[in-house]
């Protein structure tokens, strides 16, 4: 079986500006998709691979979709590299939080980029409340080395990020959360069980709306005053993570 990836036009996705690799998203139903795919930016292009088998002599198109985490998920554990300080972090540290803020970003992603002031801001809102922030960079540095841990250190000092920025070398992290995209946003409660798997808020590249954090706030009062939150949110959207070559996990799509 021969397997070619190919490029098509579908609303909705746009490709990555850096890159123009396609962006992932969880899809969502009815009027919550329409309203998504209104919100999202305009140019649109997503990645589908072509199945051929010539076997059967037919042609299969599928779409690569992002998977996600059921809320309630108890959080993987890992342990990670820190390129800052030189130092192992593990989840379990965090264990006496009252809320844990898991984000999957990188250093070159422009939707990160437009984010990063923000990001700062919520962690240094929250950390006193005794949340507890974590990012983590899963790219492969065979393909991005700006994304690498050297680079890690020098972007963790320019933004002044009071949290660990974690590297996630062989990816392993990124597949246990099911990551598709930088940036992407879980939250979980006291007990380290998933609360919210959403966006960070509606602001975009070139979409002239205030970065704000609304989304991740929101959730993170919620999960701190004990409110249950509704099990619907909106996805998040970003540059695809870049996999190692030929590694790709098997919910990124057809191998």
């Amino acid at each position: 079986m021969t397997i070619l990836r190919v490029t098509a036009l579908l609303p909705g996705v746009q490709s990555c500006p850096s890159c123009n690799r396609a962006l992932h998203y969880r899809p969502l139903a009815g009027s919550d998709h329409q309203n998504f795919l209104r919100s999202a930016p305009r140019r649109s292009d997503r990645a589908l691979t072509l199945q051929a088998s010539q076997a059967a002599h037919q042609t299969v198109m599928v779409m690569t979709e992002s998977s996600e985490l059921e809320i309630g998920t108890p959080a993987p554990a890992f342990e990670l590299l820190e390129p800052l300080t030189g130092d192992m972090v593990r989840l379990s540290r965090f264990e006496n939080a009252s809320a844990t803020l898991v984000m999957f970003i990188c250093n070159h992603c422009p939707f990160v980029k437009h984010l990063k002031a923000e990001i700062a801001s919520v962690a240094k809102d929250f950390q006193p409340k005794n949340v507890a922030v974590i990012a983590i960079s899963s790219n492969s540095v065979e393909t991005h080395p700006q994304d690498g841990p050297d680079e890690m250190a020098k972007d963790a000092t320019t933004q002044g990020y009071t949290f660990p920025y974690l590297y996630d070398a062989d990816q392993a992290v990124a597949q246990a959360y099911k990551a598709m995209c930088t940036p992407e946003f879980y939250i979980f409660d006291q007990r380290q069980e998933l609360a919210y798997h959403g966006r960070f808020d509606e602001s975009r590249p070139k979409n002239d709306k205030p970065v704000t954090g609304a989304d991740v706030r929101n959730a993170l009062d919620s999960v701190l005053s004990g409110k249950k939150l509704s099990s619907k949110s909106i996805p998040s959207i970003g540059c695809n993570i870049k996999w190692h070559p030929g590694k790709e996990p098997s919910y990124f799509g057809v191998q």
